[in-house]
C-alpha cells in the first residue's frame, strides 16, 4: 500500500505537490517554490512544536476558626438561587444580582475562608454620584433609570475571586509578510516576502482574578479592573460589617480554565508586540507551559445596581477601590423615533433653505 506525504504551503496553506520542470516544490496556488530540504526541516519542526501544559498546585482558602462565623449569616435569592452572606444587622431586602427579595436561611457555613480581602474604599454615596455621571447626558435613556429611588438602590457587595499566580513559558511562531510595490512603464509589480517569525521566553503572572460567582458576568468583572491589590489586607469577618459578601458558587478548579485563558491570551499578546518590521503577522501556533501555579481566595469591593427594563436584565457596577465604573444601558425607543425624526426634519429644513438660497444666487 502506497503512503503519500501531504505539505501545505508555509505561506497560503494549499496543497503543494513536485513540480518536475524545476525540480522543487512548488504551490499551484500562490506560485511559491521551496527547497526540498527546506520544506523537510519545516515539518518537521512542526511535529516537535511544544503543546499547551497548564498544571496548578497549591489549594486557595483555609479552615474557619472556631467562633469566627457566629455574626454571619447566609440570605438566599428565591429567584435566581445566590446565596448572600451578610453580618446579622445587614438590612438588605432584594439580591444585588437580580434585584428580587432574599430571604434569611440560616447561619454561615460551609465554604472556604478567603486567603485577602481588600476593604471597600468608596461609599455609597460615591457610588451613586458615579452611578448619575454614568447617566448623564443620555437624552435616550429610558425614565426609570434616571429616577432618584432608582439609583438609590446600588448595593456594596465583596465579590469572591480566585487569584492566579504562575510563570508561563511559551514558544510562539508567526507567518510574517513584507509587500513591496513598483512599476515601469508597461505593469505594475507586486512582490510579497514571507518569514516564519519565532519567539520564546518567560512571562511571570501574579493575582491574576477570575470571579467566582455564577450570577454576574465575568467580562463585567474584568471590565472594573485593576485592582490595586497593595491595599489588601488577611481577612477579618470585621471588613463584612454593613456589606453583603457573595458565597462562591464556582470553585477554583472551575476557574482554572477560565484563567488559563486570560494568561494565555496576556503572554501571546506581549510575544506579538516584539514581532515588528512587518506588513502582516499571523500567529500559526502557540504553546504556553505553566509551573510554579499558586491559587489563592480573595474578596473584593463591587457596587452593583441590578435592575429589569423590558424584559432585559441590566447590570452597573462600580470598583469598590478606584470608583471605575462599568454598564450597558438600553434606549427608549419612543425616545430615539421623537430624536431621529427631529434631526431629520432639521437636516431636512437646512437643505431646503441651502437649496433656496442657490436658487436665489
Amino acid at each position: 500500500m502506497a503512503v503519500l506525504q501531504e505539505y501545505k504551503c508555509p505561506c497560503c496553506g494549499g496543497a503543494i505537490a513536485f513540480d518536475s520542470a524545476s525540480q522543487k516544490m512548488k504551490c499551484p496556488y500562490c506560485d511559491t517554490e521551496f527547497e526540498m530540504e527546506t520544506l523537510a526541516s519545516y515539518d518537521e519542526a512542526l511535529k516537535h512544536e511544544p503543546a499547551d501544559q497548564m498544571d496548578w498546585a497549591e489549594r486557595a482558602g483555609g479552615e474557619w476558626d472556631e467562633g469566627e462565623t457566629d455574626g454571619l449569616h447566609v440570605y438566599s435569592c428565591q429567584s435566581c438561587g445566590g446565596e448572600i452572606v451578610g453580618d446579622e444587622n445587614c438590612g438588605a431586602t432584594s439580591c444585588p444580582y437580580c434585584g428580587n427579595p432574599v430571604v434569611m436561611m440560616g447561619k454561615f457555613s460551609g465554604a472556604l475562608k478567603p486567603d485577602y480581602v481588600i476593604p471597600f474604599k468608596l461609599d455609597k454615596k460615591a457610588a451613586v454620584e458615579a452611578l448619575k455621571r454614568h447617566y448623564g447626558g443620555k437624552r435616550l435613556l429610558p425614565k426609570v433609570f434616571a429616577d432618584q429611588n432608582h439609583i438609590e438602590e446600588v448595593k456594596g457587595i465583596y465579590v469572591p475571586f480566585w487569584l492566579f499566580d504562575a510563570d508561563a513559558n511559551a514558544n510562539v511562531r508567526y507567518k510574517a509578510t513584507r509587500t513591496r510595490f513598483w512599476s515601469d512603464s508597461r505593469y505594475n509589480y507586486t512582490e510579497t516576502s514571507y518569514f516564519s517569525v519565532n519567539r520564546s521566553g518567560s512571562l511571570g503572572f501574579t493575582r491574576v482574578p477570575v470571579d467566582g460567582s455564577s450570577k454576574i458576568d465575568d467580562t463585567l468583572m474584568e471590565s472594573i479592573e485593576p485592582y490595586d491589590f497593595r491595599e489588601a489586607v488577611d481577612f477579618q469577618t470585621a471588613y463584612l460589617a454593613g456589606y453583603l459578601a457573595d458565597k462562591y458558587d464556582v470553585d477554583a478548579e472551575t476557574s482554572i480554565n477560565r484563567a488559563n485563558e486570560r494568561i494565555k491570551k496576556s503572554t501571546e499578546e506581549a510575544f506579538r508586540r516584539t514581532v515588528t518590521g512587518y506588513d502582516t503577522v499571523i500567529t500559526e501556533s502557540s504553546g504556553v507551559n505553566f509551573s510554579d501555579g499558586v491559587t489563592k481566595y480573595a474578596l473584593y469591593p463591587v457596587w452593583l445596581l441590578t435592575t429589569n427594563w423590558n424584559g432585559q436584565k441590566y447590570t452597573f457596577a462600580m470598583n469598590g477601590q478606584t470608583g471605575k465604573m462599568v454598564g450597558d444601558l438600553p434606549v427608549d425607543k419612543g425616545a430615539y423615533e421623537r430624536w431621529f425624526f427631529s434631526v431629520f426634519a432639521i437636516a431636512g429644513a437646512a437643505a431646503f433653505a441651502l437649496q433656496f438660497l442657490f436658487w436665489l444666487l
